[in-house]
């Protein structure tokens, strides 16, 4: 006799996602291929993907391609499935292709916020799960009809009284979202401008669902009794990303709702390791014994590597460095005693701005493509920042 339901939670799949120039999709496709496999495994009733499913908003056709498969697949299995946009990918686009053509074969999948009246709170077989995509500021503000005086409202506040609206007819059981709960962990690859403060949602304005599925935030990592973020399926850039534990969780729903949700964290390694190599060209020109210690260790790396030179500019050192296949940066910078940090500054809000503005407009992969627009703006911004400290 079923005692329980058992729900797979995952999130932060970013299928589409390119880094320095290398597109990531296959990696991910594998990854989707063991969340399957863990499906069947561990007789999974439901999954839940709390968003960010696409890298960007316009997606290639080989993205699309393995997302509807996967669910179709889901499908076939008899496994239910719900699904929620995040700030990665197009609420729009979500909400009126992917949800009308996957709701036919039984997939709920919301691109945009409804109300419980309008759907926003869905019943499955009794279990009730309130689904809650990504909300911009101006989205949220506009969302909740909030009149002038009090649109200067904490996006935290916002949030909270969204959260309470969507229990005005009893909390439900599960609650699919995609926000930044303050406190929590980054992961690597979160957009700099949705990571800011102001966006953060305090644990205390959390509902009192059974189980709380988070996506955004691409860390394996608990932030509230009853909440919990998957991380993203691979890692997906150099910095954090390298040392952060990633997974899905396995949820057991007793059917006798006085008892407690039973949580089952899954780290996993899929997709390829990603590593930041230091390399100081004192140390390349000792010997050369030393310099094929060193360049043996990088090429022998199995991920994606990204060397950061420290030292006066060597032209060889760089080409050789260069022609390694699985090298997809060489950065260089001044060599500093005990120097640890990384070779350039994370991206400004406004760069991760512009970044999305470049993918909502459709001109990600134009010419010249998004990425080089983005660090012309960044060098740009970097001269008037200049410039305006010099005139202080």
């Amino acid at each position: 006799m079923k005692t329980s339901l058992r729900l797979l939670h995952t999130a932060d799949w970013h299928l589409g996602k390119t880094l320095k120039g290398v597109d990531r999709t296959p990696e991910v496709a594998s990854a989707l291929e063991e969340v399957l496999r863990l499906v069947r495994s561990e007789r999974v009733d439901l999954v839940l993907v709390s968003g960010d499913l696409m890298d960007h908003p316009q997606p290639s056709t080989e993205a699309e391609a393995l997302l509807v498969e996967f669910f179709l697949r889901l499908a076939e299995a008899k496994v239910s499935a719900m699904a929620i946009a995040g700030n990665h990918d197009s609420g729009e686009r979500m909400e009126r292709v992917y949800r009308q053509l996957l709701g036919r074969f039984g997939v709920e999948l919301r691109g945009q916020l409804a109300f419980a009246h309008e759907g926003g709170v869905v019943d499955r077989g009794g279990l009730r799960v309130a689904l809650v995509p990504f909300l911009s500021e101006r989205r949220l503000a506009k969302t909740l009809e909030l009149p002038p005086e009090e649109r200067h409202l904490a996006y935290a506040e916002g949030m909270r009284r969204l959260l309470a609206h969507l229990a005005q007819e009893g909390t439900p059981d599960v609650y699919l979202a995609h926000f930044t709960v303050a406190g929590a962990r980054v992961g690597g690859g979160e957009y700099v401008l949705h990571l800011a403060e102001h966006y953060a949602v305090p644990p205390g304005a959390l509902p009192g669902a059974r189980y709380i599925a988070l996506g955004h935030l691409h860390a394996l990592q608990q932030v509230a009794e009853n909440a919990w973020y998957p991380g993203s399926l691979i890692p997906l850039d150099f910095g954090a990303s390298e040392r952060a534990e990633r997974g899905v969780v396995l949820v057991e729903l007793p059917l006798d709702r006085h008892l407690p949700a039973r949580v089952h964290p899954m780290p996993t390694n899929w997709g390829k390791p990603l590593r930041t190599f230091r390399v100081r060209v004192s140390q390349v020109q000792e010997s050369p014994g030393e310099r094929a210690r060193i360049l043996g260790e990088i090429e022998a790396f199995p991920g994606w590597a990204r060397v950061v030179v420290q030292g006066p500019m060597h032209l060889e050192l760089r080409d050789t460095l260069k022609e390694m296949e699985r090298v997809l940066e060489v950065a260089w910078e001044e060599e500093r005693e005990g120097d640890g940090g990384e070779a350039h500054p994370p991206p400004s809000a406004l760069e991760e701005a512009y970044r999305q503005y470049l993918m909502e407009a459709g001109r990600w992969e134009g010419d010249p493509p998004g990425e080089e627009l983005v660090h012309s703006f960044a060098e740009l911004r970097q001269e008037v920042e200049e410039h305006e400290a010099g005139e202080d």
